[in-house]
Formats: structure tokens, sequence, C-alpha cells
């Protein structure tokens, strides 16, 4: 098997009657999903536990076996990384770190490789392999297999110097005008994919992409939306999807594939979306009828956003005053809003979790 030469972008004979039937339904989920969003005022704080979700599952594709649960408890405790489930999740909460990050720079930097770059380096940012040459394209041979010997590789990436040429290609082809955002987007992913442009972490950096470029492309007024459920779910199809392209020059297929994840996952978001925001408008009556404070909001709008907490976090970022954090946390507890999950001890606060918005978030 010889390295991988890609196509150079854009494509010129897609076969689109393949895929074109999906194209207006992905669009049209997606574009719901969107409206949905936009339709909350607050739905950055609604979304929180489905941002770290995304995060887990991202980073589950590529091995980490950290739970979301999990996840949100190491947060609470605010530590150091230690066992190997710990730096599992740190290379999790480094991936949100990464897509904040990005959010952040792309309306002064644009959606670039040096952008990417920059997503890249995060994403080792202390973690098991952070000196495995951070930020910079590989300048060795990969491949990729279980084996360590390349004749037995299922796929070769293209040669290293090359590389610069292709994501060159790559970026022009990003602020490229296709008649599709979405077939653009499919295109793009698998590109960036087969590419494979850094020694590791390419799945990672290419599926925080996807909101990316949706956002630029202002298919997205926000970019919150998470597709790694779905690619988990049907992780065989994604790799199958992939290989296609290398062994038979089929694009139509990986470009079906996605149009059908988005259109699946945007409605899977949607239902999840719903059930969040009648689970809060639920608790934002109980919790003013529980406290009868000013703050009641302060605190609904504390525990969605972490739905694992602990005391300290829980006033200091509550921003409500300590006496009365401790009384609203008490009445919260009484009335099963919260559960506490671990008792206070030591140096160590106590506990709680928001079960409800757990189970949802799933």
């Amino acid at each position: 098997m010889k390295p991988f030469t890609p196509h150079t972008l854009p494509i010129k004979d897609l076969k689109r009657d393949k895929f074109i039937h999906l194209i207006g339904e992905a669009n049209r989920a997606l574009a719901r999903f969107d409206g949905l969003i936009q339709s909350i005022p607050n739905a950055a704080i609604l979304l929180s536990p489905l941002t770290t979700k995304e995060a887990t599952l991202s980073s589950k594709i590529e091995g980490t076996q950290a739970t979301l649960q999990e996840v949100m408890e190491f947060e609470a405790n605010l530590k150091e990384p230690t066992t190997e489930k710990e730096r599992d999740i740190q290379e999790i909460l480094n991936y949100r770190k990464a897509m904040q990050y990005a959010i952040k720079e792309i309306p002064s930097k644009l959606l670039t490789n040096k952008l990417i770059k920059e997503v890249h380096n995060i994403l080792l940012d202390s973690v098991r392999w952070t000196n495995k040459d951070r930020w910079n394209f590989r300048t060795w041979q990969v491949h990729i297999g279980s084996s360590r010997n390349i004749e037995e590789a299922s796929y070769i990436p293209p040669e290293p110097q090359n590389i610069i040429e292709y994501m060159s290609n790559l970026e022009k082809y990003i602020h490229y005008d296709e008649k599709d955002i979405l077939v653009q987007l499919a295109i793009v992913h698998a590109q960036f994919e087969i590419i494979h442009p850094f020694w590791d972490w390419n799945g990672r950096v290419g599926r925080i992409i996807l909101p990316l470029f949706l956002w630029y492309k202002k298919a997205l007024r926000d970019p919150m939306f998470y597709i790694s459920e779905y690619l988990e779910n049907h992780r065989e199809s994604y790799y199958e999807s992939l290989s296609k392209i290398s062994k038979n020059n089929d694009r139509e297929s990986r470009i079906a594939y996605f149009l059908t994840a988005v259109k699946e996952q945007s409605e899977n978001n949607i239902e999840r979306l719903k059930k969040i925001l009648n689970l809060y408008e639920t608790k934002k009556v109980k919790i003013r009828e529980l406290t009868h404070s000013q703050f009641s909001i302060n605190a609904l709008d504390f525990i969605f956003s972490y739905p694992i907490f602990s005391t300290t976090n829980f006033i200091k970022r509550s921003k409500i005053p300590k006496q009365t954090a401790t009384i609203i946390l008490r009445k919260l507890m009484k009335w099963d809003v919260i559960k506490m999950i671990r008792k206070w001890s030591g140096k160590r606060a106590s506990l709680y979790i928001f079960t409800k918005l757990i189970d949802i978030t799933g």
C-alpha cells in the first residue's frame, strides 16, 4: 500500500444523485435545532452540560474511558490528574478548552490552518503526549492500523512533505462558496482526516472543526452543534465511509453518511434540549418557592451549568453570599432538587449532583 494522494478541492465530478435527497432533510433539521437555540435567552447555560458531553464522546472515539459524570466530578474536585482515568479526563477538558479558544479567536483570525494548529496545541497541553510535536504538522510518515508494520496498515496518509500543500488547498476550500454548506463540510471533514496532518489527535481536531465551520459559514448563529454521539454510536460506519474514499474513490458515500448524521443528531439534540428547557422552567418555579430568595435564579443557573459541584464552587461561582448560599443548598437538598454524593471531610468540601439533568444529558 502506498501513501494516499488526496483530491484537489473543490471536487468537480461529484455524483450528487447519490445524496441529493438527504441535503434538504439535513439542512431543515439543523435549522430547527439552531432556531430552538435562538429562542432560548440562556442557551449557553442550558447547553453547558451538552458541551461537556460532546467533549467526552469525541474523546471516547479515540479511546478515553471517562464518563460524563466522572468528568464533572473531577472538575468539581479541582485537583491535578494523577491516575490513568484522570489523565483521560484532562484530555476531555482540553477538548472543551480548545473549542472555547477557537470560538473566541475565529472573529479575528478566521478559520485557518494557524487556528487549527493552535487547537492542536491546546489539546495536547499537560496530557500524556504533551511533548509529541504540539502545534506542528507532522514531518514523518505515519500509518493507520493496529500493527506497527506499515505493510499491514489499513490506511497510509499522504507523505509528510506534501502536507503543507494539501492543507493550504483545504484552507482555501474552507473559504470557498460551495453549493451547499453541509456537503462542503462533509468534504472538509473527510479531507482533513484523509490528510492526517498531525502525528496524532487528528480525529479530535477534525470534530472540533465541524461546529466551527457551521458557525463561520453562518449556518449556525452559535457554534453549538454536537455530533460525536452519532459518530460514536455508528463508529464502524464512520471509519468505513472514510475508507471508501481511499479505496474506491467514493466520496458520495461519505457525504451521505455525514448528511444522515447531521439530520439524526439534530433531531436528537432538539429532543434533549426541549427536555432540558422543560426541566429548567419547572425547577425555576420550584426553587423560587423553596427559597423565597432574590438569588433563586443564581442558584438555578449554577446547577444547570455545573450539575456536579462542591460547596466551595457553589459559593464562589454562583455569586450568592456565603450564608445565603449555605441555606439555599440545604433547602435544595432537603427537597431532593440535588443530592449529596460526598460529605465534607477535612479539606474536601461536600459534593452534590443534580441527577435529573445528568439523566437527560446522558
